[in-house]
This record gives structure tokens, C-alpha cells and sequence, in this order.
């Protein structure tokens, strides 16, 4: 699935995948599958990543985009890109990899957390710009945010669970993320996919649940 930003912000949801081996990742995107979760990332500073990635995106091209996470460089890059990689996130703004995707179209996540970060990463072509750790100001900083910078999309990572997803899109983030409390190395090692999906279940359904209450306040 090619990356189509108005279908993640519909989807809202993004999955980070950390230090999965790639005899698990069939096991693993099944149950990103049934669990509902239509976006998902590796990051490159797993050992298989980039197999995982070009695995991925070969079997499950028609049902899940595939991204790269932690991409600190254009040679990350293009070496996410070749796998088949639709879209990078990086944990800070890099503006030769931010150039580098705008160049050949592909869309890009930077770090950022101060305003000013915030705002250079958005005018230097950031497709969403990931606020992390989200968790360390809470939700109320995204609705902070928000004042001044309307126009900005904004993805919440880090500390971000079922329990509280809702209240950062209510605060104004176009999407939120949920890694390692539920793609743990631990659980994937155990193959403990039953357990992986039910709390994959649990996050897509307290996005959908916090549209759904919008929607019917709209109506």
C-alpha cells in the first residue's frame, strides 16, 4: 500500500515495531492485520530491520503501508526507501533526509518537541510532524500547540495506550502511535501474537471510539 496521507488520517493509528526478527514477522503484521492497524513501522536500529521492511512490503503490499523509523540519514534513507519503505519518521528533524524525501516524494515524520522545532520541521516539508515524547508534557501541550500552530499536523508518540489515545486527538493530534507497551521484543520472542493483537485491538478501537463520539456530537 503506497503512503496516502489523507487515508492515515482517517486511520489515525500507527504501529512501531522494535527489534522484531524477521522469522516473526509474518506472525507479527497477521495480527496487525486482524487487529485493524494499517500502518506500521520498523525501526532501523534493529538488526533485520531493513529484511523486515522489504518482507512486508512484498507480502502484504495490498493491506499495509510499511514505513522506517529512527532514520538519522539519507543513506538511512535511501536504504529504506530501495526496501520499500513508503514513508520515514526520525526521532529529530534532519533536514538533508527532510530534503532528500521531499525530493523524491516520500513522505516524512521528524522529531520535534519545542515550538521551534516544531514550526522549522513543518516548513521544511514534514508530511506529520511526530512530537516525542509526547508522554512528557501530556496532551494538554498538543492542544497548546495547537493555538498557534493550526495549520501544523502533529502525530503523539511516546507513552501513548489505549487509555489515553482519545484524549490526545481530542487535543488536537492528526494521529497517534503505540510501540514497545505493545510490540514488546519480549511478547514477540514468546510469540505471544493472541496477546500482541488483543491490545492492537484495544488501540484501534479507542481511536475509532473517540471519532465515533465526534461524529455523533456533529450530528
Amino acid at each position: 500500500m503506497t503512503f496516502n496521507l489523507n487515508r492515515f488520517k482517517e486511520s489515525s493509528a500507527l504501529g512501531i515495531i522494535r527489534g522484531a526478527p524477521l522469522i516473526s514477522v509474518d506472525n507479527v503484521l497477521d495480527v496487525c492485520l486482524s487487529g485493524g492497524l494499517e500502518f506500521i513501522e520498523f525501526t532501523l536500529n534493529s538488526k533485520e530491520s531493513l529484511s523486515c521492511i522489504e518482507s512486508a512490503s512484498k507480502k502484504f503490499s495490498n493491506s499495509l503501508c510499511v514505513g522506517a523509523g529512527t532514520v538519522v540519514s539519507v543513506n538511512d534513507a535511501i536504504k529504506a526507501m530501495n526496501s520499500g519503505a513508503q514513508f520515514i519518521v526520525s526521532p529529530t528533524l534532519n533536514e538533508d533526509v527532510a530534503l532528500y524525501c521531499n525530493e523524491n516524494k516520500l513522505a516524512y515524520f521528524p522529531g520535534a518537541f519545542t515550538p521551534t522545532e516544531i514550526e522549522r520541521s513543518w516548513k521544511l516539508g514534514a508530511t506529520m510532524v511526530k512530537v516525542f515524547p509526547a508522554s512528557q508534557m501530556g496532551s494538554e501541550y498538543i492542544n497548546t500547540l495547537k493555538g498557534p500552530f493550526r495549520e501544523i499536523l502533529l502525530l503523539a508518540v511516546g507513552g501513548i495506550v489505549p487509555s489515553n489515545a482519545g484524549e490526545y486527538l481530542a487535543a488536537g493530534a492528526s494521529a497517534v502511535a503505540v510501540g514497545g507497551s505493545v510490540f514488546s521484543a519480549e511478547r514477540i520472542k514468546n510469540k505471544e501474537f493472541d496477546t500482541i493483537k488483543s491490545d492492537i485491538q484495544k488501540f484501534v478501537l479507542a481511536v475509532k471510539s473517540y471519532y465515533s463520539r465526534i461524529n455523533n456530537i456533529a450530528n
